[in-house]
């Protein structure tokens, strides 16, 4: 089979309802990986949270963190990295007006540093639970511009949110509201999206698109599962999803659903 681009989305797709590779999972990725196919992550989560999970699938491919606004090799110095900014004005001035939007925690977050106005304990994997001095949001701390931040908000609140950044910052800055139950938005670059990064690493490989599979569950993989040449909605993705897929897995993630489908579809036994 000619080599293909193996797009994975984390959180409800490669991981479990844990937020766990299994061993049925890890076992399966490694055997395409063997077999010269390119495995890679694309995510909305920092490097920060996904680099343990890269690392326990031990594969030496491309990553894509926040939604596509980094593509890059972990450990590695890849010139072929790249991200995309906000500006640090965008991160003070919400700063600065937090308590007047019902803004809790605003968390700003490059490839290697994470700020925030303050530790939080609603989402301890994905907001930072400790913060060290210099790393509360303050001026002084914040250096570099963001590629990333990560909103929490009172729920009242969201559309206000929404019309404050669209009016100052809309001509390059794109909010996202998570999906579920939780009260954050998110706020990368307008127009960037996971299938940025995805086809950036096709690219980088010479895949054509009809050889990329991508796998997805939520609002945040459709631009990904569309564009790819065949995108896959997890058994427990939203209907959205499902309605664009060109195919949907038969079981869900947590109960292997991603590795059986890739066995089934490349032909592999473990």
């Amino acid at each position: 089979m000619a080599q293909h681009l193996i797009a994975l989305d984390l959180d409800g797709t490669t991981l479990n309802n844990q937020s766990k590779l299994t061993n049925e999972t890890i076992i399966t990725l490694r055997a395409l990986a063997r077999d010269g196919h390119i495995v890679s992550i694309i995510t909305g989560r920092p490097y920060r949270i996904a680099k343990h999970i890269y690392d326990e699938i031990g594969i030496k491919t491309p990553m894509v963190n926040f939604n596509g606004a980094l593509t890059h090799i972990p450990h590695e110095h890849w010139d072929k990295e790249y991200d995309v900014e906000l500006t640090r004005e965008l991160a003070l001035d919400l700063l600065a007006h937090h308590k007047e939007l019902g803004i809790k925690t605003i968390t700003v977050e490059n490839k290697h540093h994470v700020w925030a106005n303050q530790a939080s304990n609603d989402l301890p994997e994905f907001l930072p639970n400790k913060l060290r001095d210099d790393q509360i949001l303050t001026a002084t701390n914040l250096t570099d511009n963001p590629i990333a931040m990560t909103i929490q908000y009172e729920p009242e609140h969201q559309e206000e949110i929404i019309k404050a950044v669209n009016e100052k910052y809309g001509d390059f800055v794109e909010p996202r509201v998570w999906g579920g139950s939780y009260n954050i938005l998110e706020l990368i670059h307008r127009g960037t999206h996971k299938e940025s990064g995805m086809f950036y690493i096709a690219k980088q490989y010479q895949i054509d698109r009809q050889n990329i599979i991508a796998f997805g569950d939520e609002h945040n993989d459709l631009e990904m599962l569309d564009a790819a040449g065949r995108g896959v909605a997890m058994h427990n993705a939203i209907p959205e999803l499902k309605s664009i897929a060109n195919d949907i897995t038969p079981i869900d993630n947590e109960h292997n659903g991603l590795a059986k489908y890739l066995r089934d579809y490349f032909k592999i036994t473990i």
